[in-house]
């Protein structure tokens, strides 16, 4: 047990299954998982264990940014000794291409944060996931006919919506980086995978973007995720 999380160690599957949002968390549990407990409820942040076709699974909640990601993602590798987990969320498309919901691997990612340097002394920006779970995925988006964009994605420290000038912020991407979508926590799940020589990747699915004049509403991105979450769990299988 944690300050942060009250579970046992044998409560948490060694592969966990991350949605920022604890409803998501919840609404994940109670649609595709059997015999599954609620093993974490400190601050809001749910964590369910059960099973899922057979494998035992938790899905966790992360909250938002970095900074919560960091702390969960760190516990879990650290504290329960947790293997593998796989980011799923939302994003800010950046390619005109994209549509509502389509769905994002991330192949690596790169944020002007100062996560690494402020954890440990290291002036990393750019953090690759890891190869092994993205075939995983790959494989399984390939089986289940879903296209996936897969690339560089950036890890912003805010709401992209709320920049004051999201231009200038690409302008300072070094040229040979080229951003296909923007969110708030894998930098620091990949970086801490790393660092504790533990597996992370990252799912997300276009909630909106500048060039798509619709955005997703509250509920959708609640509960409209399901390609991206089904494509995930069976990614463990």
């Amino acid at each position: 047990m944690t300050p942060h999380n009250e579970a046992k160690k044998e409560d948490i599957a060694d592969i966990v299954i991350m949605p920022g949002d604890p409803l998501r968390a919840k609404y994940i549990a109670e649609k595709y998982l059997t015999d599954y407990r609620l093993v974490n409820k400190v601050r809001n942040i749910y964590a369910y264990t059960g099973n899922y076709k057979g494998k035992k699974i938790t899905v966790m909640a992360s909250g938002m940014g970095m900074p919560s990601m960091g702390i969960y993602a760190y516990e879990l590798y650290k504290i329960y000794d947790v293997n593998t987990i796989i980011r799923i969320g939302s994003c800010g498309g950046y390619l005109e291409e994209e549509k509502l919901f389509d769905i994002i691997l991330a192949t690596n990612t790169y944020s002007e944060s100062t996560f690494a340097y402020t954890l440990n002394n290291d002036d990393c920006h750019l953090i690759e996931s890891d190869k092994g779970i993205n075939e995983k995925i790959i494989n399984k988006a390939k089986e289940k006919n879903i296209k996936l964009f897969e690339g560089t994605t950036a890890c912003l420290d805010c709401f992209d919506l709320y920049m004051t000038d999201v231009q200038k912020y690409m302008d300072r991407i070094p040229q040979n980086i080229k951003p296909i979508a923007a969110e708030m926590e894998a930098f620091a799940l990949f970086y801490i995978a790393k660092m504790l020589n533990k597996k992370a990747a990252c799912l997300m699915s276009v909630v909106d973007s500048k060039y798509i004049k619709e955005v997703a509403t509250t509920e959708e991105r609640e509960k409209g995720l399901d390609k991206m979450i089904e494509l995930a769990l069976d990614s463990c299988i």
